[in-house]
Order: C-alpha cells, then sequence, then structure tokens
C-alpha cells in the first residue's frame, strides 16, 4: 500500500483529499503540525507529498528544499496561487507537478497516479485487457465499451481483472476473496458481494450490466 502525506492547513480540503485516495486504497496521513512537517515526514516516510504552498511558520517551498536534501520522492504542489513565478517556483525548489485549487478529483487522482508511475514504475498497471469489444485499463483504473468509459475502484478493479483472465470460467468466491485481501484477517463475505454489485453497477453505466453472472454458492463469471 502506497502511503501518502497531506500537508494542507485547510482542514475541509484535506479531508476531502484523504476521503478521495482512500477510497483509491492509500495510506493517508494529514499533517496537522505545522512546526515539525519535516520530522513528520522521517516518521512516516510517504511515498507521495502532496503540499500546499501557504502555510502556518513556513511556507511550502521551504518544506520542499528541507524534504529534498534526504529524498526524492514526488512532491506535487497543491495550491490557489497560480501565477506562473509560483508554479516556476514550486518546480525550482524540487516540486514534481502543480495542481492549482479548485480542482476536479479525477484530475487529482490522475496525476498522483502518473507520478507514482513514473516513480515507482507501475508497468503491470499499464496493461490493457479486452473482451467482447470492452476494455480494462489498469493505468487509469477505467473500463470503457465503444465511446463510454467509468472509472473503478481498486477493487472493483481487480475484481474485474481477475474475471477477465479466466474468460467465462467461473471463479469461486473464495479465489476472490484470496486475491483482493491477501490477509489472514477474517472478511465477511458480504463484503465482496457489495463489491461485485457496486461494479455492476458501474458496467451498466457503459452497457454492460449483464455481464458479471452469478452461480449459486460458487462465485462469478464473465457472460
Amino acid at each position: 500500500m502506497y502511503k501518502i502525506m497531506i500537508v494542507e492547513d485547510e482542514k475541509t480540503i484535506a479531508t476531502q483529499m484523504k476521503k478521495k485516495l482512500c477510497e483509491w486504497d492509500f495510506d493517508v496521513l494529514i499533517v496537522d503540525d505545522f512546526q515539525h512537517i519535516y520530522q513528520i515526514f522521517i516518521d512516516y516516510q510517504p511515498h507521495l507529498v502532496l503540499l500546499d504552498i501557504q502555510l502556518p511558520y513556513f511556507n511550502g517551498y521551504y518544506w520542499c528544499e528541507k524534504i529534498r536534501q534526504v529524498s526524492q520522492i514526488p512532491i506535487l504542489f497543491i495550491s490557489s496561487a497560480s501565477e506562473n513565478m509560483n508554479i516556476v517556483m514550486a518546480m525550482t525548489m524540487g516540486g514534481d507537478d502543480f495542481l492549482q485549487k479548485p480542482f476536479d478529483f479525477s484530475v487529482f487522482i490522475a496525476k498522483i497516479q502518473a507520478l507514482l508511475r513514473r516513480t515507482y514504475d507501475f508497468s503491470l498497471n499499464m496493461t490493457l485487457l479486452e473482451y467482447q469489444d470492452m476494455i480494462l485499463n489498469h493505468g487509469d483504473c477505467t473500463v470503457s465499451y465503444h465511446d463510454m468509459k467509468v472509472e473503478l475502484s481498486k477493487n472493483e478493479m481487480r475484481i474485474l481483472k481477475v474475471l477477465l483472465e479466466n474468460k467465462e470460467k467461473i471463479v469461486s468466491r473464495e479465489a476472490l476473496m484470496n486475491h483482493l485481501w491477501k490477509t489472514d484477517c477474517y472478511i465477511d463475505e458480504n463484503t465482496l458481494s457489495v463489491n461485485v454489485n457496486r461494479l455492476r453497477k458501474k458496467l451498466e453505466m457503459i452497457g454492460k450490466g449483464e455481464l458479471i453472472k452469478t452461480k449459486k454458492g460458487i462465485g462469478y463469471y464473465l457472460k
């Protein structure tokens, strides 16, 4: 699980970002002690930092420079100050990208995925799986059919990926659960059912609502 550290003093925005990132299965930490950002970074060891420019005590440029003294992890500046000088300054101090507030969350997630992919080589996530003119794209967690496209959560993508890799074969509920949650902890089977139902609703949006079939008491397969 990739860890993302949010350095944003507007609590509402920070909470919204965390909620969206958690939907994509990221481990997220919101910084609330703006005097000790560097130490929090050292202790948490994130894979990516979301950094506002205007912060209490010291600005984002200062903290970016401090982080760059010890790490080359991706840093995405997020700020309402979008003048060219701020963007240039952000890149000069070691930032990897810049996102202006207010922003669309699809763009927000796309930028984060791109930074992580470039940094940690998410080559496997770029694989495309095709079935009956429907395409699953691991790179941006989308599924498309003709000119329609819908965004999937990480779990929805994993379920569809397993089913596509076992075309028209029944995949047991146990196999899906083991693939989604590789843990010794007990997982309620209803959790899997909820995720499958959500995936079906997403597929309905692109005209593929009848794609996933249930083999009662056993598992799922593609029509």
